[in-house]
């Protein structure tokens, strides 16, 4: 049986597989066609509309809290572009758009024409989920929000015209500085800094000696102190970190919240300069949050970093959070830990070395003598830092 089909007001379902059309048969790198009228859609999530201005006269309805998907076998790197338009009501939908679980666009589409929503990031090539929802389905003013979705294109990308993120080699010197000031004169490749305490004339001075330069920013806990503090609701806060009065845990478990503000700092990283990024407390699950965190809570956030920071041209390092250091390898550039030596257990970012990627350590209350050589022996850049992290250090180099 073929799909119902509804007028704009009435309700009903579709669940048909994803039908891919390339719209030039025979080309080598031809861009391929996602009809959003043959996308699988869950239950109350939406329906099939008539709709003349659509491709084959026929649209996808989003007006429910499930998704719509579709699996695409993507020939080459591609950008994704969702057609869209908005029904008549008050409020701004906002369509919310993930590859393989990790969000790559939220949008609010307000206007009634057909209009084209692409993510930053290119969607690579090989066997991709896409998925569409509201992250805002509800009621406003009488009428249910609702996103009439055209189709899907992917076109593929240039090979030339992506310009390659910066990722440090395996023996990157470093110096991680989160005071102010930064020492610009410390001798290293690599300065890691505070994304909101620095200017993006910091980030120039540092190009302008030679240096790559990694914004650090919270990703997983909540700092009162930060000029998008009032971003984060306070379902979303939980419990406090022990050693760190008023920074709080967060939910990890509420990207539809927390997506968005994370994005919009990886977006202030890329406008001042910077050529990586450090997300920090990215473990809650194996910490007392206030919530029941789980590990695969923590992979799906974790994942989301990654995918985000590369959708800005980021390279991006995983910070501790030991555990899931195998299965996140794949995701991240590099990796950064702290006091590994001290607990005995750097042979977990065995995985990033293997790999052939640069691992950063730092050590607060060991002697330099008692973890230098073990680890230049293992392919580690490790250094000695205060906990103030301001710029007195003494490097195993």
């Amino acid at each position: 049986m073929g799909p119902r089909l509804s007028p704009w007001g009435t309700s009903g379902a579709v669940a048909v597989a994803a039908v891919v059309a390339a719209c030039a048969p025979g080309a080598a790198a031809a861009s391929q066609r996602v009809e959003a009228e043959r996308m699988h859609v869950s239950h109350g999530a939406g329906h099939v509309v008539r709709d003349a201005g659509a491709s084959g006269r026929r649209a996808l309805l989003l007006d429910g809290g499930g998704t719509a998907r579709a699996s695409v076998r993507v020939r080459a790197s591609s950008r994704l572009t969702v057609v869209v338009r908005a029904r008549a009501c008050a409020g701004a939908p906002q369509l919310v758009v993930a590859v393989d679980g990790a969000r790559v666009l939220t949008r609010r589409v307000t206007g009634r024409g057909w209009s084209a929503a692409s993510p930053a990031t290119s969607i690579g090539a090989g066997r991709r989920r896409i998925t569409l929802r509201l992250a805002n389905p509800h009621r406003a003013r009488g009428c249910r929000r609702g996103v009439r979705v055209d189709r899907l294109d992917l076109a593929p990308r240039p090979k030339a015209a992506a310009k390659a993120r910066w990722i440090p080699p395996p023996n990157t010197t470093w110096q991680w500085q989160l005071t102010t000031p930064v020492d610009l004169s410390v001798d290293a490749q690599l300065f890691d800094i505070d994304l909101f305490d620095n200017a993006a004339s910091v980030v120039a001075a540092l190009h302008s000696r030679g240096r790559h330069v990694a914004c650090y920013l919270d990703a997983g806990t909540f700092e009162p102190g930060r000029p998008d503090s009032g971003d984060f609701p306070a379902a979303v806060v939980g419990k406090e970190l022990p050693d760190w009065p008023g920074e709080h845990w967060l939910d990890v478990r509420r990207l539809d919240v927390l997506g968005p503000v994370i994005e919009r700092r990886l977006d202030l990283c890329r406008q001042k300069g910077f050529d990586a990024v450090e997300p920090d407390n990215v473990d809650a699950y194996a910490n007392d949050s206030g919530f029941p965190l789980i590990a695969d809570d923590q992979l799906r956030f974790n994942r989301f970093l990654a995918t985000a920071a590369h959708a800005r041209g980021l390279s991006v390092g995983l910070k501790n959070d030991l555990d899931q250091a195998a299965a996140l390898e794949p995701a991240f550039d590099w990796a950064l830990n702290e006091q590994c030596f001290q607990y005995h257990e750097c042979d977990r970012l065995q995985p990033f070395v293997r790999a052939h990627k640069a691992v950063f350590v730092a050590e607060y209350e060991l002697d330099t003598a008692s973890f230098c050589p073990a680890a230049r022996q293992a392919g580690l850049m490790a250094m000695r830092k205060q906990l103030s992290l301001d710029a007195w250090r003494e490097t195993c180099w």
